[in-house]
């Protein structure tokens, strides 16, 4: 499958007091760029593959400098609106030991969840596209969110253009307005060919509650998913089991209609930044997809890169490709 990958989304600044820190203990914060669909497009790109984003960033400064590190990550530039208002947040309080990172969002309001439809040339952005990549972040902002996605995804399917859905649920998004995210995300999830998403996320989506206890359980939720959305055809998920801030061990899985295939746990140690890691992960799998790559595949180059993002400071993944193919779980001396 050859062609484009188009990413449409808000993108964020992440501010975070240096070192392990409390907000309360901070007198200055570090600042650096993200947001979901953007990591993706900036993995992918690093992959050697030609991304291109459709957002919209304020006509400011702070808008001007999410721009340039999109454009100096390989990610075409031409299809990100401007316009009045201000960047989304949010802040976090990274983990150390058994404290956990922690996560306060400060996006109301914000130039993107505030745009019209009409800011974005969908139909240009999507000639010649090969996927176009959506998350289930942009309708938890709020209604005129989830008529951003919807028109999005409307051109897709006008031209023919497959979708990957990663679900992305974020519970303090969807919870701060009078939402119905059952309702959005299956609609979207109908009329994707790819989601991100496991266990979890199906049970929202089909009212019914499935274990993620083993191999054999993790398939009932997928076959539960195939039987009710035809258009999809492959799922991808992690399995994280948290020891400790800079300790994690982690799993990946692919199912794929005729195939499956579920990765041995890895353990991630001497964790440096857990954000982005999921993204790092669909970027992956994408990789392997966009190749035509099987289900074994795919969940070990989408683990692989997930692995190699807990070793980044910042948002974006960058690894290239020849890195990604060199990568061990057990790392390594320095390569010369």
């Amino acid at each position: 499958m050859g062609g484009q990958v188009v990413c449409f989304g808000e993108m964020l600044l992440r501010l975070s007091p240096p070192g392990a820190r409390l907000m309360v203990q901070a007198q200055s914060l570090d600042m650096v760029v993200g947001g979901a669909e953007a990591n993706v497009a900036a993995a992918l790109a690093a992959l050697g593959h030609e991304t291109r984003m459709v957002t919209l960033l304020p006509s400011t400064p702070l808008g001007d400098k999410a721009r340039a590190e999109l454009g100096a990550a390989g990610v075409d530039t031409r299809f990100v609106a401007r316009g009045p208002g201000r960047m989304g947040l949010y802040f976090m309080e990274p983990g150390a030991g058994l404290r956990p990172s922690s996560i306060t969002y400060d996006r109301a309001g914000s130039a993107f969840a505030l745009a019209d439809v009409g800011a974005f040339d969908f139909a240009g952005a999507l000639d010649g596209a090969g996927l176009l990549h959506l998350s289930g972040i942009t309708p938890a902002l709020g209604p005129n969110g989830v008529a951003l996605i919807r028109a999005a995804a409307a051109a897709a399917q006008a031209a023919g253009v497959p979708i990957c859905l990663d679900g992305n649920y974020r519970a303090q998004l969807w919870e701060s307005w009078d939402s119905d995210p059952r309702s959005v995300l299956t609609e979207l999830v109908s009329a994707a060919t790819v989601l991100i998403g496991n266990h979890r996320d199906i049970s929202l989506l089909l009212g019914k509650t499935f274990s993620g206890d083993g191999a054999e359980r993790r398939r009932e939720a997928v076959d539960a998913a195939f039987a009710a959305f035809p258009n999809l055809e492959l799922v991808a998920s992690t399995a994280r089991h948290v020891v400790s801030s800079d300790h994690h061990r982690i799993a990946a899985r692919v199912d794929t209609r005729a195939a499956k295939h579920q990765t041995a746990e890895i353990d991630v140690t001497g964790i440096v930044d857990r954000i982005g890691t999921g993204d790092a992960y669909a970027a992956g799998v994408l990789h392997q997809f966009l190749r035509g790559g099987d289900a074994q595949a795919m969940a070990e180059c989408g683990l692989a890169l997930a692995a190699l993002k807990h070793s980044l400071p910042g948002d974006f993944c960058l690894i290239g490709a020849d890195e990604l193919a060199a990568f061990s779980a057990e790392g390594g001396d320095v390569r010369r």
